[in-house]
């Protein structure tokens, strides 16, 4: 049972990578937040993170759904940057332990607690694609380090195409855990992959009795889908739960080349969501990605309490 999907809004964070990078320079192999909760300083950093997004969800009167930094923290990442499998679990629940001290304090401020999934390979042009039960074995060991360490449910961002995702889906069911699924796409709406997201999702969802909590669109700024959004099937359009939009309505492909934050406009990336509404009506989760900060989320916020 999960708050979010009772017509409650909730808030996540922005883009907490590029926030971390560009704003705080703060350095972050292979993108990865993870590794700042190896020592007090860098918690001391994530929880500075976080906090004024609780906070802003407090005076919104709304939920804040906390997405764990480990993104990047799977065997295939955690092995790149050095990191063992013992070591890299502890990270996970580090992260988890994090957001549990996060809710306690928080008080009145409903809190769920989402480990939060990156894909194996490249967030915005996977160079190999895993079938659906090669992504189920790869990704039922950081699953099962979040079922262990208590989360609330799992969320697998930037997915570029469906079979990563069936096999993220059928982990999490194997764990007992809800799970959300956020698509990327590229600046036509389609997964970089090819395929429609219309496509993408229901593939999924039939590769899996629809057992997914809900889907989102992650990464992407609402430019790229916006048009596509209306032309969503009722039984898709119903399934989309959540936006977490970049600032920039560059490419993935420019956005990979670029060596500073194009942060975008906060007012329209916020007006642009409340204008996305009328094709998603069941919007509840409402976040950034790369280049948004607390600004964006701020903007988001208020527009969307005013509509």
């Amino acid at each position: 049972m999960l708050p979010q999907l009772d017509g409650d809004t909730f808030l996540s964070d922005g883009g907490l990578e590029t926030d971390l990078i560009f704003n705080h320079g703060i350095d972050l192999p292979e993108f990865a937040s993870f590794d700042l909760l190896k020592d007090a300083e860098g918690v001391a950093a994530l929880r500075s993170y976080y906090e004024p997004y609780i906070e802003l969800a407090r005076e919104r009167g709304m939920g804040f759904i906390y997405e764990t930094p480990t993104w990047r923290a799977s065997p295939r990442w955690g092995e790149v940057i050095g990191y063992s499998l013992s070591d890299l679990a502890a990270a996970n629940r580090a992260a988890v332990a994090l957001g549990e001290e996060l809710r306690a304090e928080a008080g009145d401020v409903p809190i769920v607690i989402s480990g939060n999934i990156g894909p194996e390979g490249d967030g915005y042009s996977p160079e190999t694609l895993m079938s659906a039960e090669k992504a189920q074995e790869y990704h039922s060991w950081q699953i099962g380090v979040f079922a262990d360490a208590g989360v609330d449910m799992v969320n697998a961002m930037t997915m570029t195409y469906p079979d990563e995702a069936i096999g993220v889906i059928r982990a999490a069911g194997g764990a007992s855990l809800p799970v959300s699924i956020a698509f990327t796409v590229e600046t036509d709406g389609h997964l970089p992959n090819g395929l429609s997201l219309e496509e993408a999702i229901a593939e999924a969802e039939q590769a899996t009795d629809g057992s997914a909590a809900y889907f989102m669109v992650n990464c992407a700024h609402p430019t790229h889908f916006d048009s596509v959004a209306g032309d969503l099937s009722d039984s898709v359009r119903d399934r989309i739960r959540g936006i977490r939009a970049n600032a920039s309505t560059r490419s993935h492909a420019e956005l990979d080349e670029a060596t500073e934050l194009d942060d975008g406009d906060p007012q329209d990336l916020a007006e642009r969501y409340v204008s996305i509404r009328e094709d998603l009506p069941n919007l509840t989760v409402l976040g950034g990605c790369c280049g948004t900060d607390l600004r964006h989320v701020r903007a988001i916020s208020e527009a969307w309490a005013a509509a």
